[in-house]
């Protein structure tokens, strides 16, 4: 006996298509809970799929305006708290930049800026394909910094365009950890 899909041949392909999509999904899941000496606080959350890290959550307590992203070297906020994270994260020792600069123009920890609005709240969602959640390019034990002030993005003729890009003092960090 012959049974009669309840689904159209689209549906069908499409469903077929997402599954292959997800199965280069990564299961590991990262999070940063974000604090430091001022009142900016926030949650972000980490999944990385086909090749792609995305960072999505929330971040509260900000002035409005542009706001410094940045993966840092150190996992370290215990020491100095925000302070003792290091430089960005840099593995090919090159020039501060863009977000959408390539490898050879930017830190790999550069996220160029949050956007806060009126109220100080920047809803982050963005993806990444030079930092990962595991190899080479993995941030875990990493710390997520949020810095006072815009992020030039390397497009200053100064020495803090050319490594921070003039994105003032850190005023919320955290360790970016798996879920478990």
């Amino acid at each position: 006996m012959k049974m009669a899909s309840n689904y159209s041949p689209a549906v069908l392909l499409t469903t077929f298509l997402l599954l292959q999509v997800l199965q280069f999904c990564s299961a590991e899941t990262g999070r940063v809970h974000l604090a430091g000496n001022s009142p900016v606080k926030g949650v972000l959350n980490f999944t990385e799929c086909s090749g792609m890290l995305r960072i999505f959550g929330t971040i509260t307590g900000l002035t409005p305006g542009k706001h410094g992203f940045h993966v840092h070297e150190f996992g370290d906020i215990f020491t100095n708290g925000c302070d003792s994270t290091g430089k960005h994260f840099n593995p090919k020792k090159v020039l501060h930049g863009a977000k959408e600069d390539d490898a050879t123009r930017r830190h790999a920890g550069d996220l160029g800026n949050i956007v806060a609005d009126s109220s100080g709240v920047a809803s982050v969602d963005m993806t990444d394909d030079m930092i990962a959640l595991s190899g080479t390019k993995s941030i875990l034990g990493r710390a997520m910094v949020v810095h006072a002030n815009e992020d030039d993005l390397g497009r200053q003729d100064n020495e803090g365009s050319r490594t921070t890009g003039n994105s003032g003092p850190r005023i919320a960090c955290g360790i970016i950890f798996v879920v478990a």
